[in-house]
């Protein structure tokens, strides 16, 4: 890893052991830098009424557009388990308001296996603010 996904892994890795999920049991960490260098981070938040759960990819988005930020330079999530964690659909598509293409997307394990696509490969063909023009 270099010194940047270093960074954004410890405090995914941080914010995870934060996650409130008692229903799935499945605890989600997320970080993201931004275009100015700043590190967004955010847990996953379940509830009972499963369909207002909030994904860590949305809290950490959520923080970024609270500072006053909203250019995504990178992302990186962290699940649980060996298998790397990629962030659902929903997300992969509010990921995409506020990054480019070609931004990259860490897709980490908690024992530290990292994989890197770019969003256009995690979300080819998506719908974002230019098709509203």
């Amino acid at each position: 890893m270099n010194p940047t996904q270093r960074s954004l892994f410890e405090r995914a890795v941080q914010v995870r052991d934060c996650a409130y999920a008692p229903y799935s049991k499945f605890h989600v960490g997320v970080s993201l830098i931004t275009s100015k260098g700043h590190i967004f981070s955010g847990c996953n938040v379940e509830n009972a009424s499963y369909g207002l759960s909030m994904c860590a990819e949305m809290s950490a988005i959520a923080q970024m557009i609270a500072a006053g930020e909203k250019q995504i330079s990178g992302l990186l999530v962290i699940g649980g388990g060996t298998a790397i964690c990629t962030p659902c659909g929903r997300c992969r598509q509010m990921i995409r308001e506020f990054a480019e293409q070609n931004t990259p997307i860490y897709l980490c394990s908690i024992d530290g296996q990292c994989e890197t696509k770019t969003l256009g490969e995690l979300l080819p063909f998506s719908f974002g603010p230019e098709c509203l023009v």
